[in-house]
C-alpha cells in the first residue's frame, strides 16, 4: 500500500467498528467535503449513492486519507461483476491467464468471467489537496486493495470503464498496463449519449 496514505472501507463508520464512532450522518457530512469539478460524475456518487450501494452490497467504497493531517484527498469504489471478453487482440500469455478463470463460448470465441470493478475513481479537488496525491498513486491505492482481497478470495482480473479521452486512455493503458477489450455505449438520451472504453488487467 502507497505509505502517504490511510485507506478506510466506509462499512467501518456505517458499523462502528474498529473504535470509529460515526454513523451515517457524520458519513455525509464527511462525504460533502468532497469535491470534483473535473467530473461531477466522481462527485454525485460520491454525496448521493455511495452509502446506499455499500449498504445493499452492490459495491463497497473506500476514502482514502492523507498523512499525517488526515485529510479527506481521494477515494475509489470497489466491486466483483461478470464481463464477457474477445481477446483475439490479447497475447497468447493473457489469453492463457484469463482462460483459467473463465467459461469458453467456442462459437464466439469470447471469454466470461467474474472480474474486481474499479466503478470509481477520484480526487478531492477542494482546497488544492488533490496535490497530496497523483493519479497514479491513487489507482496504486485501489489496485494494492484488490490484491488484498485477492490473496483472501482469488481472482486475477480487474476492469474498469473510461471515457474515450486520449489523455485517459494514455494513463490506463500506457502508464498502468491496462487493455482495451470493449466499448460500451450509454444512453442518457440521445443528446447525452456517448461511449465508454473497457479495460482490463490481469494481476
Amino acid at each position: 500500500m502507497y505509505d502517504g496514505v490511510t485507506v478506510f472501507n466506509i462499512r467501518e463508520y456505517l458499523s462502528g467498528e474498529n473504535d470509529v464512532k460515526l454513523g451515517e450522518d457524520e458519513l455525509r457530512q464527511l462525504f460533502s467535503e468532497f469535491f470534483c469539478d473535473k467530473n461531477p460524475d466522481v462527485e454525485r456518487f460520491l454525496r448521493e449513492q455511495a452509502i446506499e450501494f455499500t449498504k445493499k452490497n452492490q459495491s463497497v467504497t473506500y476514502l482514502v486519507f492523507s498523512k499525517p493531517d488526515d485529510e479527506l484527498i481521494g477515494y475509489f469504489t470497489l466491486a466483483v461483476k461478470p464481463i464477457t471478453v474477445n481477446p483475439k487482440n490479447f497475447s497468447n500469455r493473457m489469453k492463457n491467464k484469463i482462460a483459467r478463470v473463465s467459461e469458453v463460448d467456442k462459437e464466439t470465441g469470447t471469454y466470461t468471467l467474474s472480474a474486481y470493478l474499479i466503478g470509481q475513481l477520484g480526487k478531492n479537488f477542494r482546497n488544492e489537496v488533490n496535490t497530496k496525491i497523483t493519479g497514479e498513486e491513487l489507482l496504486q491505492t485501489a489496485m494494492d486493495t484488490i490484491r488484498e482481497l485477492q490473496y483472501r478470495v482469488g481472482g486475477m482480473v480487474v476492469f474498469l470503464e473510461a471515457e474515450c479521452e486520449e489523455k485517459l486512455l494514455n494513463f490506463y493503458e500506457l502508464q498502468n498496463g491496462f487493455k482495451s477489450f470493449d466499448i460500451r455505449e450509454v444512453k442518457c438520451g440521445t443528446e447525452n449519449a456517448h461511449c465508454l472504453v473497457q479495460l482490463l488487467k490481469v494481476l
